[in-house]
């Protein structure tokens, strides 16, 4: 099951500028521009441009918006049993709310070419955080759950932490992306063939890697102006229908689907479905989550609020808020207190773990977590030269 999925000075997902024209560094541009007789005065410094570092609020709010979702959706899975309605909101909000984290993801790593500091920053703040937590989320179920057989592999992610597994493949294989014409027609077929193939195991949870790239892609493609339209007011209202239409049919779906098709986590097969289902269910999936991912977004706020700087630690919320929610199931929270199966106990629970998830997410948390989410390992790489390549050993 896919549980969602960035004080901490850099969000999980890099903010990068677009880069700008770059002029005079073709043949052509040196030989069109006109060699000066002497160097022109410097600039002042103060008349200097200074590069931006403001971060985008519209992309911190959505980031903020899409862990507080994942976390609601996490509380309600003990106490959605018997709630047709809960069960259809969960419908919903599974249906995009991870889709539209991957989608940002991708954005957010357009620039990636693998040079080495990008090398190094991927390890200490994806692959580090990925086996700290995968074996700190191992020991919890030993211990709380008292499960002390639960396997510790780094190889088979547990609950939250195949986000970071998959991250880091995604960041990795992104020149690869880059360089096909259509490289989202290329990570839909992949798709569609995992989600025949039971074969491909649960090695780094290469399925969900698989199922889950289209979305990841599709943010690798998207430019600024592409953002910029779907939060035009016209799309806005366009949304509202479209929200309803969903919620309607996740009504319906309650009943009729199971939940496991959203996880991306399975094939057909494994699911007592043809084999044909599972290429016409990531199409359609697809096709769906990407229309709720839009009319998330065009709600989204672009100004600042008060809550767009916990935007920069969703990691943490992202990371930290299933010891909450299993820490509860482990201590039998929900069996002891069956008022919380009722729909006002939902609405408690719900009102809770959106508190939790925020908290998670604030300047002195991401603080007392940045060991973890972005240690500094200086020390474990090679000094690099001039040009950012590694300085060769003496």
């Amino acid at each position: 099951m896919p549980q969602a999925p960035n004080g901490y000075a850099r969000p999980l997902v890099d903010q990068v500028e677009e880069p700008g024209p770059t002029t005079g560094t073709t043949p052509a541009a040196v030989a069109d521009t006109p060699v000066p007789t002497r160097r022109p005065p410097a600039t002042p410094a103060a008349e200097r441009p200074v590069a931006s570092t403001k971060r985008d609020a519209f992309f911190d709010n959505a980031k903020f918006l899409a862990i507080l979702l994942v976390a609601v959706a996490h509380a309600w899975e003990p106490v959605m049993a018997g709630s047709r309605t809960t069960k259809a909101l969960y419908l919903l909000v599974y249906a995009f709310h991870m889709p539209a984290f991957i989608v940002i993801s991708g954005y957010f790593s357009r620039s990636f070419t693998a040079k080495p500091r990008q090398l190094q920053r991927l390890l200490s703040t994806v692959v580090v955080p990925y086996v700290v937590f995968e074996v700190a989320y191992s020991l919890f179920k030993r211990y709380a759950d008292n499960t002390p057989d639960h396997p510790i592999s780094l190889l088979d992610p547990w609950y939250l932490t195949w986000f970071l597994a998959a991250l880091f493949i995604w960041r990795l294989t992104t020149p690869i992306w880059l360089t096909l014409r259509h490289p989202l027609a290329v990570a839909l077929v992949v798709a569609a063939l995992a989600s025949l193939t039971p074969s491909i195991g649960e090695d780094l949870g290469l399925q969900r890697v698989l199922q889950f790239a289209p979305y990841f892609v599709l943010g690798l493609c998207l430019k600024p102006e592409h953002f910029q339209l779907v939060r035009r007011r016209e799309v806005r209202l366009l949304a509202l229908p479209v929200l309803v239409g969903a919620a309607a049919f996740a009504y319906w779906a309650a009943t009729h689907m199971r939940t496991a098709w959203l996880y991306h986590h399975t094939s057909a097969q494994e699911l007592d479905s043809p084999w044909w289902v599972g290429p016409v269910m990531t199409f359609a999936l697809f096709g769906c989550s990407l229309l709720l991912t839009a009319a998330f977004l065009s709600w989204v706020p672009s100004r600042r609020t008060w809550f767009t700087a916990l935007g920069a630690g969703t990691i943490c919320g992202y990371l930290l808020h299933g010891f909450v929610i299993k820490g509860a199931v482990y201590a039998g929270l929900f069996d002891d207190y069956p008022w919380l199966l009722s729909p006002g106990g939902r609405i408690a629970v719900t009102v809770v773990a959106a508190v939790a998830v925020t908290a998670l997410c604030t300047a002195p948390v991401r603080r007392l977590l940045r060991c973890v989410t972005e240690p500094e390992l200086k020390w474990a790489f090679r000094r690099s030269g001039p040009s950012g390549d590694p300085s060769p050993r003496t």
